[in-house]
């Protein structure tokens, strides 16, 4: 069996008149995140990381913010297609682990829901996706409730 992993970060500004996605589950809040798509960091930081294990560039390369049939596009689909990219050389997602820099909302009651989701999208167990959540102490622009980013490092592999 060939193993790979794979790194990925985003960040998106928050912005008034926006939903708030995350892990692809839509969140009760005044501010959603400023992106092409629907800005969900957590889901295009974990799209960076697997299309980083298998080398096949990144995100923006593949679903370019220049192409209208992206705009305020859902990012579950994005990271379904994804795994559908990574399938086409013979890898398949082992695990997933990754974290949410935010200082607002509070995410850890829904954590959960966000595992489902995205286990059932990257065709994996739930316990092949551990999320973790974190604030910067009120630091950076993160801190100061500007934006939010994500982390991932995931295992792909291959028979």
């Amino acid at each position: 069996m060939k193993i790979r992993v794979g790194f990925g970060y985003d960040v998106h500004r928050l912005a008034p008149g926006r939903e708030l996605w995350l892990g692809g589950i839509k969140f009760d809040y005044p501010m959603g995140l400023l992106g092409h798509s629907d800005a969900d960091v957590l889901i295009h930081a974990i799209c960076d990381a697997l299309l980083g294990a298998a080398n096949m560039r990144d995100i923006g390369y593949h679903f370019p913010d220049t192409e209208a049939e992206y705009k305020d596009v859902d990012s579950k689909l994005l990271l379904s297609e994804t795994v559908e990219l990574i399938a086409t050389k013979g890898y398949r997602v082992g695990n997933v682990d990754a974290t949410i820099c935010a200082e607002k909302p509070k995410l850890n009651p829904h954590i959960p829901a966000m595992q489902q989701v995205l286990s059932r999208l990257m065709k994996v167990d739930i316990d092949d996706v551990s999320i973790k959540a974190t604030t910067t102490e009120k630091l950076g622009f993160t801190g100061r409730e500007e934006g939010l980013s994500a982390y991932a490092v995931v295992l792909i592999e291959k028979d």
